[in-house]
């Protein structure tokens, strides 16, 4: 299994970068190939006790920073880390490539590098989120602001694609987020699209509410990228602050402090639920190659997660499924490739 990881992602790059790496290579046995500045990852290697054959340094002089306009910078700088590493996946040297830097830079880099699946309109940030039993796919969130019904019906069907290769979902069920449940509520996106994914020949349920997301009604979840980033920042702000005031609440005292050391494996269980790292990083579907996108606060545990969900998708063959899904569908559902 070959999967880049971009050594320079991570706000704290590249220490996590390169301990995920050594990580990954004892649990799978496959070398990571980390690309980056080949005098500093060498470095920084130098300092661990990691075994010789356990990276591939790949040199990569240049860095894509957050600062930098994504477009312009996926134009104009061609060997960032994010620029020779996906070319590695590009040219058949690698299977995946990972990064946990700048999410328009890697969106950028990756259409002007890999493209799109023929025939794909849009690429789509598709992270999975915890919900009551199991996991949802959301998507996009929040590579495309602005979108259009049939973006949303190619959404579906490579995250129902996703959800069925590489969660072993069979027929994964379809929603779309709105504020009702009722197939005249939403806006006029949520309008639109709703007939045509009835149409699709997907395993569509409906609208849903947030609340019906969280219950486990869907297995795959469809919205703009606005919406969708709003969603997701919102739902681990309010994650965050109700775990925040319970172990207040808990350290407010001592019968309270009792409580919470005799119920602390429970809270423990929950906060792995939560915790972002437990889900390693994000697919960009749409794009003809497999790309995923972390956090840039990933730590260590987050991309070790990274590498666990890129080979996954290796393994059970979503890229190959989703050009053939999106190729099976086009001519049913009226769209022309391109």
């Amino acid at each position: 299994m070959r999967i880049v990881l971009d050594a320079m992602g991570s706000d704290m790059h590249p220490a996590p970068e390169i301990q995920a790496a050594i990580q990954a290579y004892d649990r799978w046995g496959d070398p990571i190939m980390l690309v980056g500045p080949e005098a500093l990852l060498k470095q920084q290697m130098q300092a661990t006790s990691a075994p010789a054959e356990a990276v591939t340094i790949i040199h990569a002089p240049d860095v894509l920073e957050m600062t930098d306009k994504p477009a312009e910078t996926a134009r104009g700088k061609t060997d960032t880390s994010m620029a020779v590493g996906m070319d590695l996946v590009k040219q058949g040297q690698a299977d995946a490539f990972i990064t946990a830097g700048n999410t328009g830079g890697a969106m950028a880099t990756a259409l002007f590098r890999l493209g799109r699946i023929r025939g794909v309109k849009r690429p789509a940030v598709s992270p999975a989120i915890p919900v009551q039993g199991s996991m949802t796919l959301m998507l996009d969130m929040g590579a495309n602001a602005d979108c259009r019904p049939e973006w949303l019906v190619q959404f579906a069907l490579m995250g129902a694609v996703y959800m069925e290769r590489a969660f072993d979902r069979p027929n994964p069920r379809v929603g779309l987020l709105s504020n009702g449940e009722e197939a005249g509520k939403g806006n006029q996106l949520v309008k639109e699209t709703f007939p045509l994914l009835e149409k699709s020949g997907l395993n569509f349920v409906g609208n849903l509410e947030p609340k019906e997301i969280y219950a486990g009604h869907a297995d795959v979840v469809v919205t703009d990228g606005f919406s969708g980033n709003v969603f997701l920042k919102t739902s681990e702000s309010v994650a965050r602050f109700l775990l925040e005031m319970v172990r207040d609440e808990i350290r407010s005292n001592p019968i309270s402090t009792l409580g919470g050391l005799l119920a602390k494996s429970a809270f423990a269980r929950v906060r792995q639920v939560l915790d972002p790292s437990e889900y390693g990083a994000a697919p960009l579907l749409g794009i003809d190659g497999l790309v995923f996108i972390g956090h840039g606060r990933s730590d260590v545990k987050a991309l070790v997660s990274a590498v666990r969900v890129a080979r996954q998708a290796v393994e059970t063959g979503v890229l190959e499924a989703t050009r053939e899904a999106i190729q099976g569908k086009l001519g049913q559902w009226g769209m022309a490739a391109e």
